[in-house]
């Protein structure tokens, strides 16, 4: 059974696929050479369409802890952001810096007039085969989220897409810790 969506003001946490939302913008956790991998990186470039593949190769990569965007194609979302998550090699390699800099980026891609981005879906970026623990990717996914927004009108709604309801608990926990046990009808 599908959890009921969390929400804490322009937050919101929903276990869902990330690439049927209709959102201006879905967060696509990616690799160095952004030409489609396995997990959401994989879905993102079935649903979209070989349009995609063909303008990532155009972008020509991106280093561990930055983000790129293209168009979203054949996706409901207009925008793809092609964010790179750093593999967890233990914590020490600086993993948590790169994993910091992918949603300040992202987000910060949301800022540009051009794209007209109010609404956004994260996927948990690095947490699959990269293997980054969930609960610490987690609590700077939504650190991060909750810092542009209080900075930030640009956005009316983030959507953090759990892929299951394990990490939408997960979640549900960091947030409640990070933004307070706010309730559907409590205002941030």
């Amino acid at each position: 059974m599908t959890p009921q969506p969390a929400v804490w003001g322009r937050i919101e946490l929903i276990v869902a696929d990330i690439t049927t939302l209709h959102v201006d913008a879905i967060v696509n956790a990616a690799n160095s050479s952004l030409l489609g991998g396995g997990g959401v990186d994989g879905a993102i470039h079935r649903a979209a369409g070989p349009e995609l593949l063909r303008a990532c190769r155009e972008v020509g990569g991106c280093p561990t802890g930055e983000s790129r965007i293209t168009p979203g194609f054949q996706l409901p979302a207009r925008w793809v952001i092609h964010a790179v998550g750093p593999v967890w090699r233990g914590g020490n390699k600086g993993e948590t810096d790169q994993l910091n800099s992918c949603y300040r980026e992202s987000l910060g891609l949301t800022s540009t007039p051009q794209f007209g981005i109010r609404s956004i879906a994260f996927p948990s970026i690095s947490t699959g085969a990269y293997g980054y623990p969930l609960r610490s990717a987690a609590e700077i996914a939504v650190t991060e989220i909750d810092r542009f927004l209080a900075q930030s009108d640009s956005l009316q709604r983030v959507i953090l897409c759990a892929y299951s309801n394990t990490a939408y608990e997960t979640y549900l926990d960091v947030a409640g810790s990070i933004l307070g046990r706010r309730d559907e009808q409590g205002s941030r």
